[in-house]
């Protein structure tokens, strides 16, 4: 089968809209139902509800007290647009918090789990939470660990990574499977041939055998 990823010269929110037209026609293509979006503040939690029509759309974001004590980032305002959009919202301590016991019982042996979501942003920053918040979702009801789902994530504010994934619980962390990028910033310099594209972005197409803060 072959697949195209889309890579971005900078990361960051101006990447957003071309992320979700990009999953969008993805997630047509594959007959995917269901997309799961970080948003901190919720913006980018409300175009996702906006964009995807008759997906099933669910927002993720930060437990109340992540940055201040007491205070929940996401607007109610944009909780409510969201809802109202069809759209779901869970707000939960974040994964990685407690990665610890499905490192323990995989491996057999205690470590410390800072080191997975470090190994993930070896991909971007994105990476790292799109295959955070699906977990929190599946965790959570929302999501099903039997068919692929979209994450989306970025890099401080907005959407600059999407992903096809197979989602699981915490308890079977190291089973998850990432099937697809769909599409993420470029880091450093190009080592593989690539194209400008008048709209600001590297897009690169290649072929294997088939046998927030918003």
């Amino acid at each position: 089968m072959e697949g195209k990823i889309v890579y971005f010269d900078k990361p960051g929110f101006r990447n957003t809209e071309e992320v979700l037209s990009i999953a969008k026609e993805r997630a047509k293509k594959l007959g995917i139902k269901t997309i799961v979006v970080a948003s901190t503040t919720g913006n980018t939690g409300v175009r996702a509800t906006e964009v995807f029509t008759g997906m099933k759309v669910v927002v993720v974001g930060h437990a109340i007290g992540k940055k201040n004590r007491g205070v929940q980032q996401l607007t109610e305002n944009n909780r409510q647009k969201i809802v109202a959009n069809g759209g779901l919202v869970l707000n939960i301590t974040p994964l990685f918090n407690s990665i610890g016991h499905s490192m323990q019982n995989k491996l057999s042996m205690p470590l410390n789990a800072v080191m997975v979501p470090y190994t993930l942003r070896l991909f971007g920053e994105g990476m790292k939470v799109v295959v955070e918040i699906s977990v929190m979702a599946a965790d959570a009801g929302l999501v099903s660990i039997d068919e692929n789902i979209i994450a989306i994530a970025g890099t401080a504010k907005g959407a600059d990574l999407a992903v096809v994934l197979k989602p699981v619980y915490s308890q079977d962390f190291f089973d998850l499977k990432v099937n697809e990028i769909l599409c993420k910033p470029y880091s450093g310099s190009p080592s593989i041939s690539v194209s400008n594209a008048s709209n600001g972005y590297r897009s690169y197409a290649g072929s294997s055998s088939s046998s927030s803060e918003d």
